[in-house]
């Protein structure tokens, strides 16, 4: 591979994990309100957490650069009152690949913390524990395989984002240009297509990788249950 190539697929690689450590507590907050929440408004909730998946990528791009952009509510707050620019950046990117691969982590994690036995979390409460010492000590690690499971499907699809990426991040090289991005850019040259096949067999192998740690984690979680 080329400096080029390998410059693309290690920022991709960061791109994705930005974005899932800025998502995983959002989706956190997220599963656990729709698996656990009793509230009016709820089906608007779930409507907008899985809005990404149906959206053409390039909407979900230009909203966020309405909104994100230096000229846009939030992102003109942020650069006036922080110096923080999100839009053609790969802070922007990451952004971008996060909101793609939001309902990809929520739903995982709410059908793991809704599979969680409620009688051992009210046990616990009936021996004194704290609410938080039950989620962090009974429901958490029930849950745990789900949402790792959750994690990686994310960052198997914000690794490979690029709708909203290159709308909202823009083809910077070195700083937005992530491995989608260089495939597109790579088809685009005469002699472009060899870099382009390097690059999607990557993307294809980082993929694999994900859908069958993911599945396997599944799976253990499943055992684990069935034993129980």
């Amino acid at each position: 591979m080329s400096p080029f190539e390998i410059e693309a697929a290690l920022l991709s690689l960061k791109v994705a994990g930005a974005a899932m450590l800025v998502t995983a507590p959002l989706a956190l907050g997220l599963a656990w309100l729709l698996a656990r929440g009793v509230f009016p408004g709820k089906w608007l909730v779930e409507t907008l957490v899985n809005l990404p998946l149906v959206l053409p990528p390039v909407v979900t791009g230009l909203v966020l650069l309405m909104l994100f952009g230096v000229r846009g509510p939030i992102g003109g707050w942020l650069h006036d009152v922080f110096g923080v620019t999100l839009a053609f950046h790969w802070t922007g990117a990451a952004l971008a690949a996060g909101i793609m691969a939001l309902p990809l982590v929520v739903r995982p994690m709410r059908l793991s913390l809704e599979g969680v036995d409620r009688g051992l979390e009210q046990a616990a409460s009936s021996l004194g524990a704290p609410p938080w010492h039950v989620f962090a000590r009974i429901t958490l690690p029930l849950a745990a395989p789900g949402m790792i499971a959750g994690l990686v499907l994310g960052f198997a699809r914000a690794f490979g984002e690029f709708g909203a990426t290159v709308t909202f991040a823009g083809a910077i090289p070195g700083e937005t240009q992530t491995l989608p991005v260089a495939i597109y850019a790579s088809l685009q040259r005469a002699d472009g297509e060899p870099a382009a096949i390097r690059l999607a067999v990557v993307s294809v192998a980082v993929c694999i990788l994900a859908l069958v740690l993911a599945e396997w984690t599944n799976r253990r979680s499943l055992r684990g249950r069935t034993r129980a």
